[in-house]
This record gives structure tokens, sequence and C-alpha cells, in this order.
């Protein structure tokens, strides 16, 4: 098991497919975005080689994001190869929904067993501003096709400040009152392209769970308060799902950070708040071999900090969001 320097057993690994999107959310990236060239990415071949090789290190969970990873031709064959792999226990995907409606049951056949689903708001005008080009009724379709495939739903809420940190929050919430999901409102977290809204726009949890009260009383803390991967969880008084509130920001989790992450040019992203990278495609590309591959990756694990420098306003400014993977 790869185990880092902090006693951290580092055993997921977050893997982008692509840093293109078919969504131009407004806390994300800019409406006018330029996406590197295909030839610039991993390919199916090199990825299919660093699952395997990741398994052999140690992890046993493997996400695909983006970007939007539902715009990889190949998503289908590539969750496949994963849930094939040797010592892979768990396969998720983080999708904006948009393209889940055909995908979800192909997805489910090849072994996926997870899907996070981002909606912002329920209300059809505040999706769209958010989302700047997205349809509502495209990802609502999406859930219903997950839901219908038997996958295990997650429903993501990035919450920003005057926009959709009121209503939209509890309405997104009522959801879990018959629905055995989990909705997660998400703090958001600064980054060099588009610090400064992202700054401005922060809602903290503990100003979520107020509104959240306000309207359905006392929430049930979940499990005591221990962590779901990244998620605080509650309970709406007689609700089947449950509330996660992701809150990097005013409530850090790095102590019980278990992820790095994979770009889809090939970097490793030791964590998602630092510039800390290990170029993996030079060492594909260049014809090392699978032993000197892993020794790079355990490398890795080692160097991976202990938490992000947002106390101290030190801010990730080399990538967008979109360009490490959710």
């Amino acid at each position: 098991m790869p185990f880092d320097r902090y006693n951290r057993d580092i055993n997921y690994v977050r893997i982008s497919l692509t840093d293109a999107c078919n969504l131009r959310c407004v806390y994300c990236m800019p409406e006018h975005m330029t996406f590197r060239p295909r030839d610039e990415l991993l390919s199916d071949a090199e990825l299919r080689r660093l699952i395997t090789l990741f398994a052999a290190v140690g992890f046993r969970k493997i996400r695909f994001t983006g970007g939007e990873p539902t715009l990889r031709p190949s998503l289908v064959d590539l969750v496949r190869h994963a849930t094939q792999t040797p010592g892979i226990e768990a396969v998720g995907l983080t999708t904006n929904g948009v393209l889940l409606d055909q995908l979800a049951q192909p997805l489910r056949d090849a072994g996926l067993q997870t899907v996070n689903i981002s909606i912002d708001s329920l209300d059809e005008e505040k999706f769209r501003r958010l989302t700047r080009w997205g349809s509502l009724r495209d990802v609502q379709a999406g859930v219903a096709a997950a839901d219908r495939a038997g996958l295990r739903i997650k429903l993501n809420a990035v919450v920003c400040r005057g926009i959709n940190d009121s209503q939209d929050v509890v309405e997104l919430a009522r959801m879990t009152l018959n629905q055995p999901w989990q909705v997660r409102f998400i703090e958001q977290m600064p980054f060099g392209n588009n610090s400064d809204f992202q700054t401005r726009g922060m809602v903290s949890e503990a100003e979520l769970i107020a509104v959240l009260t306000r309207a359905y009383g006392p929430l049930e803390l979940v499990n005591e308060g221990k962590l779901d991967g990244e998620a605080r969880l509650y309970r709406l008084p007689g609700g089947q799902g449950a509330i996660g509130f992701i809150s990097p920001v005013s409530q850090p989790f790095c102590a019980g950070c278990n992820r790095m992450r994979l770009t889809a040019d090939g970097v490793l992203r030791l964590c998602l708040l630092r510039d800390n990278e290990v170029n993996l495609l030079n060492l594909l590309r260049g014809g090392e071999s699978d032993e000197a591959i892993t020794d790079c990756i355990r490398q890795a694990v080692q160097e991976k900090p202990w938490g992000h420098g947002l106390a101290q306003h030190l801010i990730p400014a080399a990538r967008g969001m979109s360009q490490i993977g959710g």
C-alpha cells in the first residue's frame, strides 16, 4: 500500500480524461476557453498502462474526471479496463450529466459503481446562468438514467454567493427526503485563473447549515462526523439520503487526504491546491520501463504535501480546475 511520509494511505487516484468540457461554469472556466491539442493528452493505451501501474503500486480506487469525461469516446472501454484490473476495488465517475442519459447503462454494464453528477440549481434560469450553456432537463435526464441503471448517485452543487446560496440549497437538499442519494455542497476553491471570483463567492459550511436548519430544523450528524471521503454528512429529519459538505477552505480535511490526481496531459498532481507535480507523460513517451514509472509514482506519494496553503494566502496558479480534474 502506498503510505506517504505522514502515514496517510494514498489509495485513490482521480484520472482526468480530457480538459475539454461542453459547459462553461462560471466558477470553473472562462466562456472562451482554449483546450489542449489531442496529441498532448494521454492516449488510451497510455491510460490503460498507467491504470495497471497505479494498481501495482497499491492504489485501490479510481475516479474518472475531466473537464467532462463523457466527451472521451473511449470512456466505457477505459471504465471496463479499470474494473477488470486486479487490485482496483472501486471505480467511479464525476460528470456534468449532460450526456449521461445515453451512457449510464453502458457504463454500468462496464462495471461502473458510482457517479457524481454536478447540479448547482433546480431553477432552470439559475442553472443556465451558472453553466452558461447548460440545460437542466438534460442533467435531470442523466440523473434518472443513472438511477435506472442502478448506479450509486451523489449530486454535487458548487455554491456561489448571491446566486444559489439560499433557496436553491433548500430545494437541492429536499431531494434527500425521498431518495437514497447524497447531495453535496462544495465550497469554492481559489485557482489562479479565476481566484478573485472564487474567493468572493465562497459560502462556508456553517452558513449553509444555518440555511438548512432554518428550513428543516436541526440536522442529524451522520457517523459522528467521520468524513465520507471528503464530505461531512448530515441527514434531514426523516430523510432517506444524506447531505454532504465538502469544505476545503473553512473546514480543511488534509489530515485524512488519501488521493492524488492525474491530469489529462499526464501530470501527477500531488495536492489539488498546490502546484507540486510530477510528469508521467514524459516517462511514458521517453520509453521508461514499468518499474521506473512505478518507482516514480511511489516517490511522488512520499513527496505529497501535508495540505494546502490557503490560510497563508498561497493560491495555486499553474492550472485551473478543469485542467487538473475535479
